[in-house]
């Protein structure tokens, strides 16, 4: 199974420029935990998450009305091919320690793959589930 027939492919994402108070709110209203982070050709440049929000931001005591996202995004993008395995990204996932991967085609965002598109997918249940099981263990097993 290719990681595009899984993926999510409705993702809502965020200008660098934008302001982190107007991020927030897309999350929010679109009950998520991040946003890619794309300029206006669709390239990704940064991913934001509401962890993002609150220890770079509001326990930094900045103003989220005043902070492009840009200054707050986690920079470190670690991203999917949509003809990838979609076994081998949900490895990649519990090495890497992430929830979520962008899915990236010739340079542009084309969908999101998370823990739960994974889960929905009876044939990708053992995957995500050892996936999430070293994600909640802290197991680092980076090179």
């Amino acid at each position: 199974m290719k990681v595009r027939d899984v993926m999510s492919r409705d993702v809502v994402s965020v200008a660098p420029d934008e302001m982190t108070s107007v991020a927030a709110r897309v999350l929010a209203r679109c009950n998520v935990g991040a946003v890619p982070v794309c300029d206006g050709k669709g390239r990704v440049h940064g991913l934001l998450t509401d962890r993002d929000i609150v220890l770079r931001c509001v326990a930094a005591e900045r103003e989220p009305a005043k902070t492009p996202v840009r200054e707050i995004m986690s920079t470190r993008v670690i991203s999917a091919a949509p003809d990838e395995d979609a076994e081998t990204a949900a490895r990649r996932m519990a090495a890497e320690q992430v929830r979520r991967l962008p899915v990236v085609e010739d340079g542009r965002l084309t969908g999101v793959l998370s823990l739960g598109d994974l889960t929905v997918n009876e044939g990708l249940r053992m995957e995500a589930s050892a996936c999430l099981a070293d994600i909640c263990q802290n197991v680092q097993r980076r090179p």
